[in-house]
This record gives structure tokens, C-alpha cells and sequence, in this order.
């Protein structure tokens, strides 16, 4: 049974806990909706730079940001609709803003769900209304999030979503990495590369896209924690980015619903007609070995 308190730190932060399974969720609405740790056995799953964390006006390095209404980034921050010209930032704008909780209980669960509705801050980057929630629920060694969105507006709303989840690993070359993809998109160069599951991780930085993927799933191994960790999408989820940054403890294993750039492109863009809703889910699975 899955039960909810909250700590009053820097920020109001909700912690989830099973005691069946010695799990603990920690979730601070008010810095994105994120949540900022996930822990089994004692075990922290998630790497989370806390000093960068403490400054409200850096994004934050670490848990599970929001990726909405665009995932990467955009040529110049820009995109046009309608004939007018926006600006929005890497990743959108839901990684930045408060957003608001609610303790939920059904039959046999209790989860955490997370609200953010358009406001004038929002359309000023992003012309339309919406509502936007996203539903944290554990079960055992297994995260489950679910999303929902509700085009409130009187027009269809393009978007593209996902996730940017930190994992620590402090020795990455202990990795073994399975992507259902045999090739990636280098996002520093543009180029086409071929895959066969490594990685050269004494470069800087490693950004790969996959695009064409044979799998709904995906695992890094970390032999030096003992930890399998697994990612399941469905078909809303048809890119799955894997970023490092070299001398971080960190890799990102994380399910976009389109490319970047596709608010302009159009590739893998979903659009919901008015008053229509969007639904999508994913689920981590911890298992130590």
C-alpha cells in the first residue's frame, strides 16, 4: 500500500513510499512537476545535481524533467504559427513552472498527480489552451507515468512531449547498453551512425537520437550497481535519446514523441483537435541483481 506525506524543504517536496517493496518517490511540484527521486531498497535510482537544484532560476540537472510542448530544441528558439513568429526554449516551458498536486486514492492505490493549465505566461511562447496532468504511480520496483492532455482551445494544438530522466551511474563504462534502433542521429553533427550497443564515453558528450526503433522497450545494464533498468513506451513514443556528459555520473535514457524541431518540421508531431484529449504512458522498471 502506497502512502503520501509532505516535507517542507526548500521546496514543498510529496514522498510517496510502499513499504511492501521499500520504495520512496519524491515529487516537488512547484520546481516542474519533477520528480527528484526514486528509491528501492535504499538504492537511489535517479542522479540529481542538488547544489544546481537550490537555484530556481537553472534548470534542473536531474530526476525526471517534463519535456512539453517540444522536446530538444528549436533553430534560433523559433518557430512560426499561424503566420507569427514565437520563441520557446529548449525542452518547452513545463520543466520551469509550478504546477499543482493532487493526492489521489482508488481501490487498492494511492498515487500523486500533477496539474498545469495554461496562462497568460504560457500562450505568450504558446497561443493555446490547455491542460496539462501527469499521474506518478509506483508499484513495487516499477514507476509508472501517465499523461493527459486536454486542448481547452478553439483551435487544434500541435506538440511534441517526453521525458529527460537522470540515471546515476558512477562508473559508465560498467554499461551495457540494448536500444532497439541499429543506427542514431548524432544531434551535435547531424550525422547517421551505426549502432552495436557501446558507446565511446571519453568524448564530451554523447547526444543520440534513435528514431527507428524494432522495440517497445529498452535497458541499460549497470554492472557496477548490479542495476537493470528498463524503459517501456508504447507508439507515442517513437524517438528514445540517449545523452551523457563526460565526467558526470549521470547517463539520460529518455522517450520523446517527436524529434526536434518538429513544431516546424512537422516529424512524428501530434496534434489534438479542440476539446479532444491526448493520452500516453510510460514505465521504469529497477531490478538489482
Amino acid at each position: 500500500m502506497v502512502s503520501i506525506t509532505v516535507q517542507q524543504q526548500q521546496y514543498k517536496t510529496y514522498i510517496l513510499s510502499d513499504e511492501t517493496s521499500n520504495t520512496q518517490l519524491e515529487v516537488v511540484p512547484e520546481r516542474g512537476g519533477i520528480i527528484t527521486s526514486w528509491r528501492i531498497q535504499g538504492q537511489e535510482i535517479f542522479y540529481l545535481d542538488k547544489e544546481r537544484f537550490t537555484h530556481p532560476d537553472l534548470s534542473v540537472r536531474g530526476g525526471n524533467p517534463i519535456l512539453f510542448p517540444i522536446c530538444g530544441n528549436l533553430p534560433d528558439n523559433s518557430y512560426t504559427h499561424n503566420g507569427q513568429q514565437y520563441t520557446l526554449k529548449q525542452h518547452g516551458f513545463a520543466r520551469d513552472l509550478p504546477w499543482e498536486a493532487e493526492e489521489v486514492s482508488e481501490e487498492n492505490t494511492t498515487y500523486l498527480k500533477v496539474h498545469l493549465a495554461s496562462n497568460e505566461q504560457t500562450k505568450a511562447v504558446y497561443p493555446f489552451d490547455f491542460h496539462l496532468s501527469f499521474s506518478y504511480k509506483i508499484h513495487g520496483n516499477t514507476l509508472e507515468v501517465q499523461q493527459h492532455l486536454h486542448n481547452s482551445s478553439a483551435t487544434s494544438i500541435p506538440f511534441s512531449t517526453g521525458f529527460h530522466p537522470y540515471f546515476l551511474a558512477p562508473d559508465k563504462t560498467q554499461l551495457e547498453i540494448d536500444i532497439a534502433g541499429q543506427e542514431y542521429q548524432d544531434n551535435r553533427t547531424k550525422e547517421i551512425r551505426p549502432f552495436d550497443g557501446n558507446f565511446d564515453f571519453n568524448l564530451d558528450e554523447i547526444d543520440a537520437a534513435f528514431k527507428h526503433l524494432t522495440a517497445k522497450s529498452a535497458t541499460v545494464t549497470d554492472n557496477s550497481r548490479k542495476l537493470k533498468l528498463t524503459l517501456d513506451y508504447g507508439d507515442d513514443y517513437p524517438v528514445v535519446v540517449f545523452w551523457t556528459v563526460k565526467g558526470k555520473e549521470f547517463y539520460c535514457l529518455e522517450p520523446w514523441s517527436a524529434p526536434r524541431n518538429s513544431l516546424n518540421t512537422g516529424e512524428n508531431l501530434t496534434v489534438i483537435e479542440p476539446g479532444a484529449s491526448y493520452t500516453a504512458s510510460v514505465r521504469l522498471t529497477a531490478n538489482f541483481f
